[in-house]
């Protein structure tokens, strides 16, 4: 079967994205399972390379296709867009705020063109973006309007454990709101056609539960009574394999240990702490429900240690090796 081609945005190049990109690259196993190609200003990724002290040869493609895919070598879609006259590191600036975007704009069509299988992308600043006017607040903004996919879905993912979220970045209160019985069903069955999509067979899904000890049946909160537990059922007479609520305290210990195929979060922080605590250098974002599929680092753009050479790779690797695991199902 031939390998999945991995296109990798380098994301703001004031930040440790190219650092990152181009010391995961050093890491030769993922040669062994896919083509991965970078975008980005390729000025910038040969200082990463000077800066990281690597030894890497760079090729030029206009077409991931035509790349080398060498070890030792990282083939480039170069996207000049870069002064470097006035290219600093760890400030947030306009110019790299609209160049992130134009890395992650050419790598979408390069993508929907079926010149790629997945996307990784690297951290984003969301005052950069602001500064260069760019009307999105965070990657999975922009990917729904390039790819023109409805609510695109959000999934991580820590070693065994996926995690589903109801809601993003919204208040708290915002998202207590949200949990109603109409948009946790959808969620439940969106969620068991992206793990189908993904190569799961089967998918076991549990649903957390809101309120502590999910409610004790209404003794403190019930939304777990009069709209999860009926979402729960509706998605079960459609033949999802569904269960919950389970209280958040120990449902995300359960799918870790494999009892779940995932978990579907209700609100932002209930996930991602879950996740996080597990291992935070190897939590994934995957974004579903496009032509494509995305991964990426979960973790900032770290301008306070950008252009140091000690951002660690480790997420980088992960993130690659994910897109290239789900990857070979996006043709």
């Amino acid at each position: 079967m031939t390998k999945p081609f991995v296109g990798i945005s380098t994301g703001d190049p004031c930040g440790v994205g190219p650092e990152i990109t181009v010391k995961a690259l050093t890491h030769f196993e993922i040669y062994d399972i896919c083509n991965p190609v970078i975008c980005g200003d390729e000025r910038v990724i040969k200082k990463a390379i000077n800066i990281c002290g690597i030894d890497l040869d760079i090729n030029i493609t206009d077409n991931p296709q035509n790349g080398l895919y060498r070890k030792g070598t990282v083939d480039i879609v170069n996207v000049e867009n870069i002064n470097m006259s006035r290219f600093e590191y760890g400030q947030i600036s306009a110019q790299c705020g609209r160049a992130a975007y134009e890395y992650i704009e050419k790598i979408t069509h390069l993508a929907i063109d079926k010149k790629l299988n997945a996307i990784v992308t690297a951290p984003i600043n969301k005052e950069a973006l602001k500064a260069a006017q760019v009307p999105f607040i965070g990657h999975t903004e922009i990917l729904q309007n390039l790819t023109g996919s409805y609510n695109p879905l959000t999934m991580f993912q820590v070693y065994g454990l996926r995690v589903f979220f109801l809601s993003r970045h919204v208040s708290l209160k915002q998202a207590c709101e949200m949990v109603k019985k109409d948009s946790v069903y959808e969620f439940i069955k969106r969620c068991n056609e992206a793990l189908i999509r993904l190569g799961v067979e089967k998918p076991k899904i549990a649903v957390a539960g809101l309120n502590p000890h999910s409610g004790e049946h209404g003794l403190f909160g019930d939304e777990e009574v009069r709209q999860i537990q009926p979402a729960i059922e509706m998605a079960k007479s459609d033949g999802v394999d569904v269960c919950g609520p389970v209280p958040a305290d120990s449902v995300f210990v359960f799918g870790l240990r494999g009892r779940y195929d995932a978990v579907l979060s209700l609100y932002h922080d209930q996930g991602h702490i879950a996740t996080k605590m597990v291992d935070f250098e190897r939590t994934i974002s995957i974004t579903n429900n496009m032509p494509f599929i995305r991964t990426s680092v979960d973790h900032g753009t770290a301008f306070d240690i950008a252009g140091k050479a000690i951002a660690s790779e480790v997420s980088m690797v992960e993130a690659i090796m994910l897109a290239a695991k789900y990857g070979k199902f996006f043709n």
